[in-house]
């Protein structure tokens, strides 16, 4: 491996974890809000309503819409030269490795659709962006199905990420420290996915 490729995969590793981790967790976050109720959903999104255009321009290009560019792009060339190799990792940690790049082109795709139609097609629009919109949006079985398998995808590929995350940068080091941050990122990885699936649901109750 040149210097070249050893920086810029780490520079990949640490992207998919800030920003795109907080951008993800920060998602999960607000649409959680709903399982307060539909206002407390509104108040949330009026929030972030509330940052200047310019700045939140600033921050959508350089802080979102870059990272997920140079995350998405040199993860699919990772993912298309990768092997599973269950020799060196065992039978669970290669069907880890497996699901890492599954997911990462569901997500992918799911990330497309969701920004292209409510950034751009809705709120771009000037549609806002509320309980009333996504209840209309998620009542639709097919895409609540769709949406939820996204989510869940793009929680697992962020926690699998933060688990290899603390190999590549030798945080874990050692198999018994690698197996403590794998079964946490694992317990991360339910818990988020059942608060998120769990709001998804609050949005058609």
């Amino acid at each position: 491996m040149s210097h070249t490729t050893f920086y810029v995969r780490r520079l990949h590793s640490l992207s998919g974890i800030v920003p795109i981790g907080f951008f993800l967790l920060e998602h999960i976050f607000t649409i959680s809000s709903v399982m307060g109720g539909a206002s407390n959903f509104d108040s949330a999104v009026a929030k972030l309503a509330l940052i200047p255009h310019d700045i939140m321009i600033f921050m959508e290009i350089f802080f979102i819409a870059i990272p997920f560019l140079f995350h998405g792009i040199y993860g699919a060339i990772i993912a298309m030269q990768a092997k599973n190799n269950p020799q060196q990792y065992g039978y669970a940690r290669n069907w880890q490795f497996y699901f890492q790049r599954m997911t990462a082109w569901y997500t992918i795709v799911f990330l497309i659709w969701h920004v292209v139609y409510l950034r751009f097609m809705m709120k771009g629009s000037g549609v806002e962006i509320n309980y009333a919109l996504m209840n209309n949006y998620l009542s639709n079985p097919i895409v609540f199905v769709l949406y939820a398998v996204g989510l869940v995808a793009a929680i697992y590929h962020f926690t699998n990420g933060l688990f290899t995350f603390t190999m590549t940068w030798g945080i874990a080091k050692g198999p018994r420290a690698q197996a403590a941050f794998n079964k946490a990122t694992l317990v991360l990885c339910a818990l988020l996915s059942i608060v998120g699936v769990v709001s998804l649901t609050r949005f058609i109750a």
